[in-house]
């Protein structure tokens, strides 16, 4: 979902590019709450972090402490600046449909400031 938001938001010329800790599936709610604001993740499939050791970087992202932590061991020797952005896993939320979409709406959105923020844009906006 981060990269997806990310990559609408931020000019074409930045790279960027996810990966998680664990092997892991896609997951239908996040297509539900992109496709909300007319984003796709297209044919993306889900990444670990490891494929990724060989791309350079500016700056990690890591949204959970387990990512953290294992960003900071793959750049240990590296001049990346690594941040953590404390985000709930909205994948732990139980009951309705719409209470589990609700959460991850809520992700979403934090997500789209945190990135408004972090990068000094305006949420709509999209870079050329």
């Amino acid at each position: 979902m981060a990269e997806a938001l990310a990559r609408h938001m931020l000019p074409h010329s930045v790279l960027v590019s996810s990966a998680g800790v664990r092997e892991g599936e896609r997951n239908p709610f996040v297509d539900a709450v992109l496709a909300e604001k007319a984003l796709s993740l297209g044919d993306w499939q889900p990444r670990q972090l490891d494929e990724l050791e060989e791309i350079n970087f500016d700056l990690i992202v890591t949204l959970s402490p387990e990512a953290h932590h294992r960003a900071l061991e793959l750049t240990r020797s590296e001049t990346f600046d690594v941040e953590y952005w404390p985000t709930f896993d909205p994948s732990v939320i139980e009951g309705t449909r719409e209470q589990v979409l609700s959460a991850y709406r809520e992700v979403r959105d934090s997500l789209v400031r945190r990135i408004a923020d972090r990068f000094g844009l305006q949420e709509q906006e999209k870079g050329g």
